[in-house]
């Protein structure tokens, strides 16, 4: 039985992931009628996220580098519907500190993703691999400066009727969260977002899994899917 006392503690309690799954499927389905609680939990992502962003490296397999090659060599070829379920709690902030990419790992993904946008013809201001729970690559985005961004699904995934992809970027801790659009299902695609300053390096990225049209607040409400930093490629 839920011990929390009022709406800003389940938000906080949604948010850190301490719900079990029962607690966490009715606070989303309360969510999508309840805009008092919807705008409760994006101002609890708000608070909790320095420490989403904190917390020591670990080490990932040493196939790491040709499970990406092998990823970023099925891009031309159309993503498999086959549905394949998300981990059952995308949302626990406890999970991402402990799958942080280390740098060598973070280095890998870079080139990666280079050599795949060496072959585009509009070159991208960053490129940012974003990663999900269990630290595999599951999204490549390029974002090139002009308030639009790429997407490049490097996995399969499994969206319902119900819910919709929503990808944010954190141009500053000032700004806060900002949404660079509602994606038309899991495939490549291109979005346009607001008018924003040119792309950094270190500049955050994440698609969450929001209600049908996207998040009610303007802030990410929702698990999420992947995030990662960006880097800029080299000349």
């Amino acid at each position: 039985m839920s011990t929390w006392q009022n709406t800003a503690e389940r938000a906080d309690a949604y948010v850190l992931g301490l719900m079990d799954e029962d607690d966490r499927r009715a606070m989303e389905a309360e969510m999508e009628t309840d805009p008092a609680l919807a705008r409760a939990v994006g101002e609890a992502r708000d608070r909790f996220l320095e420490l989403d962003l904190v917390g020591p490296t670990a080490t990932v397999s040493a196939d790491l580098w040709s499970r990406i090659e092998a990823s970023l060599g099925a891009q031309e070829k159309p993503v498999d519907a086959k549905p394949k379920p998300p981990a059952a709690n995308d949302n626990r902030l406890a999970r991402w500190r402990g799958i942080a990419v280390s740098a060598v790992a973070a280095s890998a993904l870079l080139l990666a993703a280079l050599a795949y946008t060496a072959m585009t013809r509009l070159e991208p201001q960053v490129v940012a691999i974003l990663m999900n729970a269990e630290g595999e690559p599951v999204v490549m985005i390029e974002d090139f400066g002009n308030d639009t961004a790429k997407v490049v699904p490097l996995i399969d995934f499994s969206v319902a009727d119900d819910r919709s992809l929503q990808l944010w970027t954190l141009p500053s801790s000032d700004t806060g969260p900002v949404s660079l659009g509602v994606l038309d299902g899991w495939q490549t695609a291109t979005v346009s977002g607001p008018d924003l300053p040119g792309p950094l390096e270190e500049q955050l990225y994440e698609i969450t899994l929001e209600p049908l049209g996207g998040s009610p607040t303007g802030k990410p409400t929702g698990p999420i899917i992947g995030k990662g930093f960006a880097k800029a490629p080299r000349p």
